[in-house]
């Protein structure tokens, strides 16, 4: 019979509270205090006191323990807070937390220069209170919109509870809940197919701590198992690694989107599915240009086409994301090449209905019109926005908002600010809904781009809408 654990007591103090949510995260994962240690590269000891708050956590430590559990970031932000309440109740901080962890140094969790927070006007509130629940959010910093994390107290007193709902991850499942699944695979799958959908309605805010959560429990799943069942646990983890990362992209956290898509190429590596690989250096190719790096978009869809099966949808994608970057960079020849190669790849490829069932003429058009209005070809790209508009579900919110937000900018660029306006209040309505940072993104720009005629009533009724749904600073 195995040794009945000690009883723990999470309310004695913010640390036995922490030690308490230690246990809970290893139980949930399924893993003896021993294998904790050997994936955190810790002690099997200092986890034991650690969870009973008999010895001080170095914060190096709880940020390898979060890794090692994959919390999502939950155990670092139970550290902070435990530490503020210490301090705030006139303890003193916890003794060794800059100390070493096996030889390496813990970083100071304080405010720092290189922190985006620390150049925002909302810095000081940081400092001062001893913040640490932060959720990143849309503000108007120096006239111009940006997503910052913030003190959630701060975005919850200003009245835009909305955009404080990114809550902690939701409970994980026991290990025997694991266990007992028929299905693994058609569990995580539809999911999967689940947040999808909703998705779309709602936007990824709710959404990315659930697919966080399950997408640690697949993890789990996957390493317990072997052989052919393990491999197809790793192909759909790559899946919940690449729409984690889209998730993190469209609430404006462009680091963590990074992170998950770059986890998900190296999985589609590891599981050595050829198709799914090309299709995450696509999804990195348009990362890339979203965030600025167009010319390495150039080169991750380059290498996306080599690697996707000829005749199939994926080269079709990988060429559209080469014909976006080429525009980002002004090379208007390239791009309107690029974007007809697309057209005739489209219309010999496979009828593959796993990779690109979503692909059609009017995706590829609507695509142009996009890559149109970076090459400032405004009227163009405003008629193809007006067609892909009339020919969008109406299931897909979140998409009609990015699409409306680009519309309304194209049509700005032709002179029609009313138009224009008119077109972007409908936006920020979606905006508000769903939180998404593609809408607020162009929002941003049409705001710029509207400045000139800001007495205009229907402009300045826009530019009112938007800062409704903003945070402003104080």
């Amino acid at each position: 019979m195995g040794q009945r654990p000690n009883e723990l007591t999470p309310d004695a103090s913010p640390w036995h509270r922490w030690g308490y949510e230690l246990r809970q995260f290893r139980e949930a994962r399924g893993l003896a205090q021993q294998l904790l240690a050997r994936k955190a590269l810790i002690d099997r000891s200092h986890i034991g006191r650690f969870e009973r708050a008999e010895r001080p956590v170095p914060r190096a430590a709880a940020v390898r323990l979060d890794e090692a559990l994959d919390a999502a970031g939950a155990l670092v932000r139970g550290w902070d807070r435990a530490e503020a309440e210490a301090q705030g109740d006139g303890a003193a901080s916890v003794p060794g937390a800059d100390a070493p962890v096996n030889g390496a140094r813990a970083r100071g969790h304080g405010a720092t220069s290189s922190n985006p927070l620390a150049r925002s006007p909302f810095a000081q509130a940081v400092l001062e209170e001893g913040d640490t629940d932060l959720v990143i959010v849309p503000a108007r910093i120096n006239g111009r919109i940006h997503f910052v994390p913030v003190p959630r107290r701060v975005v919850l007193a200003s009245g835009l509870v909305g955009l404080a709902s990114a809550a902690l991850p939701v409970r994980a499942a026991a290990a025997e809940e694991l266990a007992s699944m028929s299905s693994p695979l058609e569990h995580f799958s539809q999911l999967r197919r689940v947040m999808i959908q909703t998705d779309n309605l709602i936007g990824p805010r709710h959404l990315l701590p659930a697919l966080r959560q399950h997408l640690a429990m697949l993890a789990s799943r996957r390493r317990a198992a072997r052989g052919t069942d393990a491999t197809r646990l790793l192909a759909l983890e790559t899946r919940y690694e690449e729409l984690a990362g889209w998730f993190a992209q469209d609430i404006g956290d462009d680091r963590a989107a990074h992170g998950h898509t770059a986890k998900a190429l190296d999985a589609s590596h590891v599981a050595g599915d050829t198709a799914l690989t090309a299709y995450v250096l696509g999804r990195k190719a348009q990362l890339a240009v979203d965030t600025g790096h167009a010319a390495d978009a150039l080169g991750l869809a380059s290498a996306a086409r080599r690697t996707a099966p000829a005749g199939s949808r994926l080269e079709v994608i990988a060429v559209v994301h080469e014909a976006h970057a080429h525009a980002v960079l002004g090379e208007r020849g390239e791009a309107h090449r690029a974007y007809d190669t697309a057209l005739t790849l489209l219309g010999c490829a496979d009828d593959d209905s796993v990779w690109g069932s979503w692909l059609d003429t009017a995706y590829i058009n609507t695509a142009r019109a996009r890559s149109l209005a970076a090459l400032g070809d405004y009227e163009q790209a405003a008629t193809g926005f007006d067609s892909a508009l009339a020919g969008l579900p109406t299931t897909y919110r979140r998409d009609r908002g990015v699409y409306l937000a680009r519309a309304a900018r194209a049509h700005a660029g032709t002179g029609n600010v009313t138009l224009a306006a008119r077109i972007g209040v409908q936006a920020v309505g979606i905006a508000a809904e769903t939180g998404s940072a593609r809408i607020f993104n162009q929002l941003d720009r049409l705001d710029a781009a509207l400045a000139h005629a800001s007495d205009e009533d229907d402009v300045a009724a826009f530019r009112a809408a938007l800062d409704r749904i903003v945070l402003q600073p104080t």
